[in-house]
């Protein structure tokens, strides 16, 4: 009888288990954004091996998990794009660096998100270049008729004392908020059941309720959003209708796939209809990149973008949330749109960026900036450029018009750091191929000169076609390092906190403790406490590191 009994309960177990697999399991979230009852709470112990079922062994009933809404460690899938490092490039047989400019600060705000929850970021994660970004530097503004100004510092590199490090920076115009050109916005909101927690779809309300603040009357927004379909919420509305724009925010609950690709091409046909000639005309993206419905390619979606940036439409992408994040979908999209992409992990991140740096987001004073860098071998042996890994160009791309580069907007600063091994160093570089048809030599005046590099950048008017081109010679005068600037100290204390977290096969001697103090000694005028900040990070992340 107790053998018949235990046969029995076994086989009620593997009823219930093919009834389950038969159709009443759950997914995470159902299309309204919220998790239904879980219809059966039974499982087997996968302990239980099949040789105790059958000598008659009672089970005990385990309760399956509920879905909690959260991303779990164990389905976490944030995408990042590989990085490879760039090398030590031969200045003889490679004299050019041609790379566009990037304004995208997400990687460090992203970076700074997986520090506070107590987890280094994944190597990939960290895009130097959007760490350097990130802060403001005490650049002086353009003097002249171009819409930024070139500065350039050279010292030693603090991680290798052998080796040299040339800082370049660009200062955007700025542009007094009274003289902002009219914006026609359109908010492209995610609302798909993946924005259900309190870190994506309150906090985007919470941050364009911010942006709405300070919209004035020749401001108009509209809002779509978009879940398992795409849809209109709020027609152009003028700026100075706060309430209406409010309210359509507040309204906004999440639920449902993500048809991205049909929200985009809704959003940009909103745009175009309200189209403002000499305005600034975009669309503003928030959302976790988690596009799993939509178009029938990542192609498709481009091919939009950039179609709809040459009428004059651009994009900016403002990522949120955590599991499901997916970093390397969301820049590509930016880049492609004319736009810049930022990662808002808080309401005080929400406010730098769509306040503070309101200017620099929504109005481009020079389009497809690019710089090419002529290195003198007389005085260079070999050059790395320090992140920009994404944004390389090829030398022929440099005086190519339709070649597609980045945006500046108003009162942004950019900047780059290349490091160099000076000529005659006792440095064992990767060996160039000998050529068969032609010899490189230095010139002649190349080695009389006292020039170390020669810097040229070209840009377009933001409603231009032809680049404007600059030309910056850069003298071989290298000062002490405890003589430059805030603006190297801390650009170089940063870059060289960024190779730590990805355990770069250039980092040299550098320690968490030389970046403490490097930034130590170059806090300027932390008003925004974004530095201080900064060096709270890079104690944690010494701790997280041990």
């Amino acid at each position: 009888m107790r053998t018949r009994v235990a046969a029995n309960k076994i086989i009620l177990v593997i009823a219930i288990l093919i009834f389950a697999g038969c159709g009443f399991g759950f997914s995470a979230q159902d299309d309204v954004g919220i998790a239904p009852e879980n219809p059966i709470s039974m499982a087997v112990s996968e302990e239980m091996a099949p040789a105790e079922m059958a000598a008659g062994v009672e089970m005990e009933a385990q309760p399956l998990p509920l879905p909690t809404g959260e991303p779990s460690d164990d389905f976490n899938t944030e995408e990042y794009d590989r990085i490879y490092e760039n090398q030590f490039l031969d200045a003889l047989s490679n004299p050019l660096s041609t790379v566009s400019i990037d304004v995208d600060t997400a990687s460090y705000s992203n970076a700074r998100r997986f520090i506070n929850d107590s987890t280094l970021p994944p190597a990939d994660a960290v895009r130097i270049e959007e760490f350097i970004n990130y802060f403001n530097y005490d650049y002086p503004q353009p003097t002249d008729e171009h819409p930024f100004s070139i500065n350039v510092e050279l010292s030693e590199a603090p991680w290798n004392r052998d080796h040299q490090l040339v800082h370049i920076g660009l200062q955007g115009l700025d542009v007094p908020k009274e003289e902002l050109p009219p914006s026609n916005l359109v908010f492209l909101l995610d609302v798909s059941g993946s924005m259900n927690q309190a870190n994506k779809l309150p906090l985007v309300k919470r941050g364009f309720q911010l942006l709405v603040d300070q919209m004035g009357e020749r401001d108009s927004v509209a809002i779509v959003v978009y879940a398992g379909a795409a849809g209109l919420v709020l027609p152009s509305t003028n700026g100075t209708n706060k309430a209406a724009i409010i309210q359509a925010l507040e309204n906004l609950e999440a639920g449902g796939s993500t048809a991205g690709g049909e929200g985009i091409k809704l959003a940009y046909d909103i745009a175009a209809e309200n189209f403002i000639e000499g305005g600034n005309n975009r669309v503003i993206l928030a959302t976790d990149g988690d596009f799993n419905v939509g178009p029938s390619s990542d192609a498709e979606l481009i091919r939009l973008i950039e179609e709809k940036r040459e009428e004059g439409i651009f994009l900016t992408i403002l990522g949120f949330g955590t599991g499901n994040y997916k970093d390397s979908k969301m820049e590509q999209l930016a880049d492609k749109g004319n736009g810049n992409y930022a990662y808002l992990d808080s309401i005080r991140e929400a406010n730098k960026v769509l306040v503070s740096e309101m200017a620099g987001t929504l109005l481009t004073i020079a389009k497809d900036v690019k710089i090419q860098i002529e290195f003198n071998p007389a005085k260079v042996q070999a050059y790395r450029l320090i992140g920009y890994e994404n944004r390389l160009l090829a030398k022929e791309d440099f005086d190519d018009d339709t070649k597609d580069a980045g945006e500046l907007g108003a009162g942004t600063a950019v900047t780059f750091l290349y490091e160099i091994i000076p000529a005659g160093a006792d440095e064992e570089l990767r060996p160039t191929p000998e050529l068969k048809y032609q010899d490189t030599e230095v010139s002649e005046e190349g080695g009389q000169t006292n020039e170390l590099l020669t810097l040229k950048l070209r840009y377009k008017q933001p409603d231009g076609n032809e680049s404007i081109l600059m030309t910056h010679p850069v003298l071989d005068e290298a000062l002490p390092l405890d003589q430059t600037s805030d603006n190297f100290r801390f650009s170089a204390a940063v870059a060289e906190f960024g190779m730590l977290l990805r355990d770069s096969a250039f980092k040299g001697d550098a320690t968490y403790e030389n970046v403490r103090e490097l930034a130590r000694s170059a806090m300027g005028n932390d008003e925004t406490g974004y530095r201080l900040e900064f060096m709270q990070m890079v104690e944690s992340a010494e701790l997280l590191d041990r």
